[in-house]
């Protein structure tokens, strides 16, 4: 029997199927294969042990979750602000394992997201900014939740669980406030769990930036990182050099474009740093 695992606690398993939810156990072998059944996984089941696990378009390590369709980040325009290069990493972290960031941007009453938002214009990604005061821009992401896996992230305070609790008030999630002393939110998302909304979309609250799949900066070589910046990535065919990294090099059209402000400078500079750190990088 089939099913999905909506729920990974201390080694039991939520899986879902057409039959019922079930409570479940890993086969041994997945550790000594070093593999761990994680939160999104498509799984076979037998007596209450999983007994497979199927093959994953993607892995998010930290926090565990498998075949994500999309990843919204959840960013407040203040208490806490965004850091740029901090989600700028993030996100070529989304592009590079073939998931679809999304921007939704809170506390409207407290800020101008704008001055945010302004920089991801040109990317591609989808931007949502939310005010409770208008329902209509909470539908609006909940229409882009009906289709697929989805998963929530952001610094903690950020608003993760409030908007999940907006998108569907049955999910209850917990919610506290902003610590004054750190100027960032108490966490109160303790585990990874699929929940499933009212329009068939499934999407998971997870921990805050601080333990998002930080270890996914090191796989992703020199060569292919202009591909996680999609602004970069439709611009650098016109380079005059094929193998341009768009760094010093005569006749680069991304340099071009950062100039021109076609692409935001502070764009272009969280890929040259991530370039410059995947450059000095050893390979072994």
């Amino acid at each position: 029997m089939e099913g999905l695992i909506t729920k990974a606690v201390g080694g039991l398993y939520t899986v879902e199927s057409p039959n019922g939810v079930y409570q479940c156990k890993a086969r041994g072998i997945f550790r000594k294969q070093g593999i761990s059944p994680c939160t999104g996984d498509r799984v076979s089941i037998e007596n209450d042990v999983i007994t497979e696990i199927h093959p994953r378009k993607n892995l998010l390590i930290r926090p565990p979750l498998a075949n994500l369709d999309r990843l919204f980040f959840v960013l407040s325009v203040t208490q806490p602000a965004p850091n740029l290069q901090l989600l700028d990493r993030f996100l070529a972290v989304c592009v590079y394992k073939q998931i679809q960031p999304v921007l939704v941007f809170t506390k409207l009453d407290l800020g101008d997201a704008a001055q945010y938002a302004v920089h991801y214009e040109n990317s591609g990604f989808p931007i949502y900014h939310v005010d409770y005061a208008k329902p209509e821009t909470v539908d609006a992401v909940y229409q882009a939740l009906e289709d697929g896996v989805s998963a929530f992230t952001g610094n903690s305070g950020a608003g993760k669980s409030t908007l999940l609790n907006a998108l569907d008030s049955g999910l209850q999630l917990e919610t506290a406030g902003i610590s004054k002393k750190l100027g960032r939110g108490r966490h109160t998302t303790r585990e990874t769990a699929l929940y499933t909304l009212p329009n068939g979309g499934r999407v998971a609250d997870t921990p805050g930036f601080s333990t998002f799949e930080t270890e996914a900066y090191a796989q992703i070589a020199p060569d292919e990182l202009a591909d996680c910046f999609p602004e970069i990535r439709d611009c650098d065919g016109n380079c005059k050099y094929a193998d341009c990294r768009h760094l010093k090099e005569p006749g680069c059209a991304v340099r071009a474009a950062v100039a021109e402000g076609t692409i935001p400078k502070n764009r272009y500079d969280s890929y040259t740093v991530m370039l410059e750190e995947a450059l000095s990088r050893k390979l072994y």
